[in-house]
């Protein structure tokens, strides 16, 4: 059964570098512990919305070819990933420059320099040579993916996107009330706290504009329960 733009799909993946066998990223904790990875706080299927663009572009279009719980290799070129490697944007900084900035390059590390992201490739004899390529630009990708669930109801569509935005909270927690219009969501106390919660909400609601048809409206309540007084 192939999938259509539109449709609400958890998958998992492992992905590496062609050329070196390198993995870069995974949605299994197992494998991100073995690669020795920089580890998430949660790992499981992810959220794709096809169509939506919330992966790579030539992943997403891939993702229509898919049959469900089928493992499949989807290998993606330079130029359809980060684009090729340019050495003009490879540059030798002064490490007093970095100093002054508060950075203490190390090889390999990711820094900010001139509101850029750069990598630090060599460091050496007072200069530091800094990338301004993506990590994986002039690489060949492949994706070793599995859709292993299709969300077909709008109950689980809406708190599929609210643990996207909002995985910290156990989303059983959240009062879903929705209409064929509108939708309102009850956040639990615990969330009220949560760092950059006004931004998540947000996201989920425009993430429920652009994807769940009829919607026109949705609200958030929060709201504090007491105990009844003696």
């Amino acid at each position: 059964m192939a999938f259509k733009k539109g449709d609400f799909l958890l998958i998992d993946y492992v992905a590496e570098v062609k050329e070196t066998g390198k993995v870069f990223d995974t949605t299994k904790e197992d494998i991100a512990r073995k690669e020795r990875l920089e580890l998430r706080e949660v790992y499981e299927p992810k959220l794709v919305v096809v169509g939506e663009g919330w992966v790579l572009k030539a992943l997403d279009e891939s993702l229509t070819k898919l049959s469900l719980k089928k493992p499949e290799t989807i290998e993606i070129s330079p130029a359809e990933a980060f684009g090729p490697r340019n050495p003009e944007k490879v540059k030798m900084i002064s490490l007093r420059k970095l100093r002054e900035k508060g950075i203490a390059p190390r090889l390999g590390m990711q820094v900010e320099y001139d509101r850029k992201l750069a990598t630090v490739r060599a460091v050496g004899g007072g200069r530091v040579q800094l990338d301004f390529n993506p990590p994986l630009a002039g690489k060949t990708l492949v994706y070793a993916v599995t859709a292993v669930k299709k969300l077909r109801t709008r109950a689980e569509r809406f708190m599929a996107l609210i643990h996207r935005r909002i995985p910290a909270v156990e989303v059983s927690k959240f009062n879903i009330q929705p209409t064929r219009t509108s939708v309102s969501i009850e956040l639990p106390e615990e969330a009220f706290y949560i760092e950059g919660i006004q931004l998540a909400k947000r996201g989920i609601a425009e993430d429920i504009r652009k994807t769940v048809p009829r919607i026109s409206k949705v609200e958030f309540i929060e709201a504090f329960a007491f105990g009844a007084k003696e």
